[in-house]
Protein backbone atom coordinates (compact mmCIF):
# COMPACT_ATOMS: atom_id res chain seq x y z
CA UNK A 1 0.00 0.00 0.00
CA UNK A 2 0.97 3.62 -0.46
CA UNK A 3 -0.35 6.66 1.40
CA UNK A 4 -0.77 9.77 -0.69
CA UNK A 5 -1.67 13.20 0.62
CA UNK A 6 -2.81 16.30 -1.27
CA UNK A 7 -3.73 19.81 -0.20
CA UNK A 8 -5.51 22.59 -2.08
CA UNK A 9 -5.86 26.09 -0.60
CA UNK A 10 -7.08 29.46 -1.78
CA UNK A 11 -7.46 32.85 -0.09
CA UNK A 12 -10.64 34.77 0.33
CA UNK A 13 -11.19 37.03 -2.68
CA UNK A 14 -9.26 40.33 -2.52
CA UNK A 15 -7.47 39.29 0.68
CA UNK A 16 -3.72 38.84 0.32
CA UNK A 17 -3.21 36.41 3.20
CA UNK A 18 -5.14 33.29 4.11
CA UNK A 19 -6.39 32.85 7.65
CA UNK A 20 -5.96 29.08 7.28
CA UNK A 21 -2.73 27.36 8.32
CA UNK A 22 -1.62 23.84 7.45
CA UNK A 23 1.42 22.22 9.03
CA UNK A 24 2.98 18.75 8.75
CA UNK A 25 5.31 16.99 11.16
CA UNK A 26 6.91 13.55 11.40
CA UNK A 27 5.80 11.59 14.44
CA UNK A 28 8.70 10.35 16.61
CA UNK A 29 7.38 6.76 16.58
CA UNK A 30 6.69 6.72 12.86
CA UNK A 31 4.15 8.33 10.59
CA UNK A 32 3.03 11.88 9.92
CA UNK A 33 0.60 14.37 11.43
CA UNK A 34 -1.19 17.14 9.58
CA UNK A 35 -2.63 20.11 11.45
CA UNK A 36 -5.26 22.29 9.74
CA UNK A 37 -6.40 25.47 11.51
CA UNK A 38 -8.86 28.17 10.47
CA UNK A 39 -8.51 31.37 12.49
CA UNK A 40 -11.48 33.57 13.31
CA UNK A 41 -12.26 36.21 10.66
CA UNK A 42 -9.87 36.47 7.68
CA UNK A 43 -6.61 38.03 6.57
CA UNK A 44 -3.62 38.82 8.77
CA UNK A 45 -5.45 38.73 12.10
CA UNK A 46 -6.88 35.29 11.33
CA UNK A 47 -3.47 34.09 10.18
CA UNK A 48 -1.91 35.14 13.49
CA UNK A 49 -4.53 33.12 15.36
CA UNK A 50 -4.19 30.02 13.19
CA UNK A 51 -0.40 30.17 13.41
CA UNK A 52 -0.51 30.22 17.22
CA UNK A 53 -2.76 27.14 17.35
CA UNK A 54 -0.91 25.21 14.64
CA UNK A 55 2.53 25.87 16.14
CA UNK A 56 1.46 24.68 19.58
CA UNK A 57 -0.10 21.48 18.23
CA UNK A 58 2.85 20.72 15.93
CA UNK A 59 5.39 21.26 18.70
CA UNK A 60 3.66 18.78 20.97
CA UNK A 61 3.03 16.18 18.26
CA UNK A 62 6.74 16.31 17.35
CA UNK A 63 7.57 15.55 20.97
CA UNK A 64 5.39 12.44 20.99
CA UNK A 65 2.32 13.89 22.72
CA UNK A 66 -0.89 12.14 21.72
CA UNK A 67 -3.24 13.87 19.32
CA UNK A 68 -6.03 14.48 21.82
CA UNK A 69 -3.67 15.96 24.39
CA UNK A 70 -2.03 18.15 21.73
CA UNK A 71 -5.43 19.46 20.64
CA UNK A 72 -6.47 20.22 24.21
CA UNK A 73 -3.17 21.99 24.89
CA UNK A 74 -3.58 24.12 21.76
CA UNK A 75 -7.10 25.00 22.90
CA UNK A 76 -5.92 25.99 26.38
CA UNK A 77 -3.03 28.00 24.99
CA UNK A 78 -5.24 30.04 22.65
CA UNK A 79 -7.82 30.56 25.41
CA UNK A 80 -5.12 31.90 27.75
CA UNK A 81 -3.20 33.83 25.09
CA UNK A 82 -6.25 35.75 23.82
CA UNK A 83 -8.41 35.70 26.96
CA UNK A 84 -11.16 33.61 25.39
CA UNK A 85 -11.98 36.34 22.88
CA UNK A 86 -11.05 34.60 19.62
CA UNK A 87 -11.71 31.16 18.20
CA UNK A 88 -10.24 28.80 15.67
CA UNK A 89 -11.22 25.47 14.18
CA UNK A 90 -8.66 22.69 14.50
CA UNK A 91 -8.30 19.39 12.68
CA UNK A 92 -5.45 16.95 13.26
CA UNK A 93 -5.07 14.00 10.89
CA UNK A 94 -2.36 11.55 11.85
CA UNK A 95 -0.91 8.51 10.13
CA UNK A 96 0.01 6.47 13.20
CA UNK A 97 2.44 3.69 12.33
CA UNK A 98 2.28 2.23 15.86
CA UNK A 99 -1.45 1.49 15.70
CA UNK A 100 -1.63 1.30 11.88
CA UNK A 101 -4.54 3.73 11.96
CA UNK A 102 -5.52 7.17 10.76
CA UNK A 103 -6.32 9.27 13.83
CA UNK A 104 -8.85 12.04 13.13
CA UNK A 105 -9.18 14.81 15.71
CA UNK A 106 -11.92 17.43 15.25
CA UNK A 107 -12.51 20.77 16.92
CA UNK A 108 -14.59 21.92 14.01
CA UNK A 109 -18.29 22.08 13.17
CA UNK A 110 -17.42 21.09 9.61
CA UNK A 111 -17.53 17.31 9.15
CA UNK A 112 -14.71 15.06 8.01
CA UNK A 113 -15.55 12.86 5.03
CA UNK A 114 -14.31 9.27 5.07
CA UNK A 115 -14.51 6.42 2.57
CA UNK A 116 -13.64 2.80 3.32
CA UNK A 117 -13.97 -0.27 1.15
CA UNK A 118 -16.11 -2.00 3.76
CA UNK A 119 -18.57 0.78 4.60
CA UNK A 120 -18.37 3.23 1.71
CA UNK A 121 -19.15 6.85 2.63
CA UNK A 122 -18.86 7.81 6.30
CA UNK A 123 -19.50 11.34 7.56
CA UNK A 124 -17.89 12.28 10.87
CA UNK A 125 -20.22 15.04 12.01
CA UNK A 126 -20.60 14.52 15.75
CA UNK A 127 -21.07 17.95 17.41
CA UNK A 128 -17.68 19.55 18.00
CA UNK A 129 -16.59 22.92 19.37
CA UNK A 130 -13.95 25.32 18.08
CA UNK A 131 -10.96 26.07 20.29
CA UNK A 132 -10.17 29.28 22.14
CA UNK A 133 -13.39 30.67 23.60
CA UNK A 134 -14.35 28.21 26.34
CA UNK A 135 -12.58 26.20 29.00
CA UNK A 136 -12.33 22.42 28.88
CA UNK A 137 -13.04 22.06 25.18
CA UNK A 138 -12.08 18.59 23.98
CA UNK A 139 -11.64 17.21 20.46
CA UNK A 140 -13.81 14.52 18.94
CA UNK A 141 -11.44 11.69 18.02
CA UNK A 142 -11.98 8.82 15.57
CA UNK A 143 -9.54 6.11 14.54
CA UNK A 144 -9.86 4.10 11.35
CA UNK A 145 -7.56 1.33 10.06
CA UNK A 146 -4.91 2.10 7.47
CA UNK A 147 -6.59 -0.10 4.87
CA UNK A 148 -6.57 -0.08 1.10
CA UNK A 149 -9.27 2.16 -0.36
CA UNK A 150 -9.50 4.44 2.65
CA UNK A 151 -9.89 8.16 1.94
CA UNK A 152 -10.13 10.99 4.50
CA UNK A 153 -11.10 14.55 3.54
CA UNK A 154 -10.86 17.43 6.01
CA UNK A 155 -11.57 21.05 5.14
CA UNK A 156 -12.18 24.52 6.52
CA UNK A 157 -15.68 25.98 6.47
CA UNK A 158 -15.12 28.06 3.35
CA UNK A 159 -15.71 24.89 1.33
CA UNK A 160 -19.16 24.07 2.67
CA UNK A 161 -20.27 27.73 2.71
CA UNK A 162 -19.34 28.36 -0.93
CA UNK A 163 -22.24 29.86 -2.87
CA UNK A 164 -24.17 31.17 0.12
CA UNK A 165 -23.13 34.81 -0.29
CA UNK A 166 -23.21 34.93 -4.09
CA UNK A 167 -26.84 33.97 -4.58
CA UNK A 168 -25.94 30.45 -5.65
CA UNK A 169 -26.93 27.14 -4.14
CA UNK A 170 -24.75 26.15 -1.17
CA UNK A 171 -21.96 23.83 -2.20
CA UNK A 172 -22.29 20.30 -0.80
CA UNK A 173 -18.84 18.71 -0.40
CA UNK A 174 -20.32 15.48 0.98
CA UNK A 175 -22.46 14.89 -2.10
CA UNK A 176 -19.58 15.87 -4.37
CA UNK A 177 -17.12 13.53 -2.65
CA UNK A 178 -19.60 10.66 -2.68
CA UNK A 179 -20.07 11.11 -6.42
CA UNK A 180 -16.31 10.75 -6.91
CA UNK A 181 -16.22 7.66 -4.71
CA UNK A 182 -19.02 5.96 -6.63
CA UNK A 183 -17.03 6.64 -9.81
CA UNK A 184 -13.96 5.00 -8.29
CA UNK A 185 -12.01 8.26 -8.00
CA UNK A 186 -9.71 8.10 -4.95
CA UNK A 187 -6.63 10.02 -6.09
CA UNK A 188 -6.07 12.74 -3.48
CA UNK A 189 -4.76 15.38 -5.87
CA UNK A 190 -7.73 15.00 -8.17
CA UNK A 191 -10.16 15.05 -5.26
CA UNK A 192 -8.65 18.13 -3.61
CA UNK A 193 -8.33 20.11 -6.83
CA UNK A 194 -11.81 19.26 -8.10
CA UNK A 195 -13.55 19.99 -4.81
CA UNK A 196 -11.78 23.36 -4.65
CA UNK A 197 -12.52 24.31 -8.26
CA UNK A 198 -16.20 23.41 -7.86
CA UNK A 199 -16.50 25.49 -4.69
CA UNK A 200 -14.79 28.49 -6.28
CA UNK A 201 -17.13 28.20 -9.27
CA UNK A 202 -20.06 28.21 -6.83
CA UNK A 203 -18.69 31.51 -5.53
CA UNK A 204 -18.58 32.81 -9.12
CA UNK A 205 -14.79 32.76 -9.14
CA UNK A 206 -14.49 34.99 -6.07
CA UNK A 207 -14.14 32.89 -2.91
CA UNK A 208 -16.11 34.44 -0.05
CA UNK A 209 -13.87 32.78 2.53
CA UNK A 210 -10.51 31.05 2.77
CA UNK A 211 -10.79 27.45 1.60
CA UNK A 212 -8.39 24.66 2.54
CA UNK A 213 -8.82 20.99 1.69
CA UNK A 214 -6.67 18.11 2.97
CA UNK A 215 -7.07 14.64 1.44
CA UNK A 216 -5.39 11.41 2.56
CA UNK A 217 -5.79 8.27 0.43
CA UNK A 218 -4.52 4.73 0.94
CA UNK A 219 -3.85 3.33 -2.53
CA UNK A 220 -2.10 0.35 -4.11
CA UNK A 221 1.64 0.85 -3.82
CA UNK A 222 4.73 0.05 -5.87
CA UNK A 223 8.02 -1.52 -4.89
CA UNK A 224 9.60 1.86 -4.20
CA UNK A 225 10.93 2.87 -0.75
CA UNK A 226 11.37 6.56 -1.66
CA UNK A 227 9.26 9.17 0.10
CA UNK A 228 8.31 12.20 -1.97
CA UNK A 229 6.80 15.61 -1.28
CA UNK A 230 5.63 18.06 -3.93
CA UNK A 231 4.69 21.68 -3.24
CA UNK A 232 3.19 24.32 -5.52
CA UNK A 233 3.16 27.93 -4.27
CA UNK A 234 1.99 30.58 -6.77
CA UNK A 235 3.60 34.01 -6.45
Amino acid sequence: MEIRVAVAKINKYAVSESGDTLEMVERPHGGLSFVLVDGQRSGKSAKNISNVVARKAIQLLAEGVRDGAAARAAQDYLYTYRGGKVSATLNILSLDMDSKTIVISRNNEAPVIVHTQEEGLIVLDEPSQSVGVRKNVKPVITEIPLALGTVVIAFTDGLRHAGTLSGQERYDPIAAANQFFTQGIFDPRRLADTLLSQAVAQDLGRPRDDISILVISVLPGQDDPVRRLDVSLPL
